[in-house]
């Protein structure tokens, strides 16, 4: 089954990820997800695969969370859109199969899918 990996190649997380998927030798569709932004439905069903909150996948350490975001109280759903209008603030990688979802910190963690 082919894996999706949601990318950014300037990270190297991400790419110690996306190497561990492409030396294992499994099929894989990479998603630059700063360029091609998910949709509201498509990162909800990433957060449900990940059992996860939209705030357990925010990066806290991006100059625009310190900047806006900081001491504000959302609701999960005012973080998503939050996170949709500010997609650096998406954890990454995020290496979904199936029915499952995990994200590539540390990168050995995408061995639960392979």
């Amino acid at each position: 089954m082919k894996m999706k990996i949601y990318h950014n190649p300037r990270c190297t997380k991400s790419r110690e990820t996306l190497a561990l998927i492409k030396d294992a030798g499994v099929g894989v569709e990479i998603i630059e997800y700063l360029k091609e932004i998910p949709s509201r439905d498509e990162l909800k069903l990433i957060l449900s695969k990940l059992n996860m909150s939209p705030s357990q996948i925010l990066r806290k350490v991006e100059a625009v969370y310190k900047e806006k975001f900081k001491k504000s109280n959302f609701t999960e759903e005012e973080w998503i859109t939050i996170m949709l209008e500010n997609p650096k603030l998406i954890e990454r990688p995020i290496v979904v199969k199936g029915n499952k979802a995990v994200l590539g910190r540390p990168p050995e963690n995408v061995n639960e899918l392979l």
